[in-house]
């Protein structure tokens, strides 16, 4: 499993001012947060770090690809994927994650892990249904888009379920 230390920033050594900080996420990146939704992962995170005297302001942008299945056929196929998370970083006296725009860390607190934000904005990031770009533009040929078709209920199509009804109802009227 991939050592996430390089994902801690540390601060204290750091200028006020504004630093550029860049990431390369791969799938061993996920496996440690046990997230398994990707065959294959290339994303690139950019964080803007701004230190001020008693606050951070981060925003973090990604941008990147994914290979994952179909919610329709269950083909793997390449995603493109972009992000972006804002967040503000407070001193306080204890820890505290309520809000998801500002973050309160104690005053002795050196280093920030930034793993799980870069995690949180990436699998945000995804639509909710993933479709191949084959189904949509119609050029993938499968098995699954076949039956899908073929059970397809057509437009102009009557169950005769409903005609026997309808039959009930006009003879009741009569």
């Amino acid at each position: 499993m991939k050592d996430l230390k390089e994902f801690n920033l540390s601060f204290t050594g750091l200028k006020l001012g504004k630093h550029q900080f860049e990431y390369k996420i791969d799938n061993t990146f996920f496996e440690y947060f046990q997230y398994h939704e990707f065959e294959n992962a290339d994303i690139k995170i950019d964080l803007n770090f701004e230190k001020k005297h008693n606050m951070f302001n981060l925003m973090f942008n990604s941008e990147g690809v994914v290979t994952v299945a179909c919610d329709v056929t269950s083909e793997p196929f390449d995603l493109k994927i972009k992000g972006n998370l804002p967040l503000i970083v407070k001193f306080g006296e204890e820890y505290n994650d309520d809000n998801d725009e500002v973050l309160i860390i104690p005053q002795n607190q050196v280093q920030l892990d930034m793993s799980h934000f870069i995690y949180e904005m990436i699998v945000l990031s995804l639509p909710i249904k993933r479709v191949h770009p084959g189904v949509e533009d119609g050029t993938l040929q499968s098995e699954v888009l076949k039956k899908l078709e073929e059970y397809k209920i057509k437009e102009n199509t009557i169950d005769p379920r409903w005609e026997k009804l309808k039959e009930l109802q006009s003879n009741k009227k009569e």
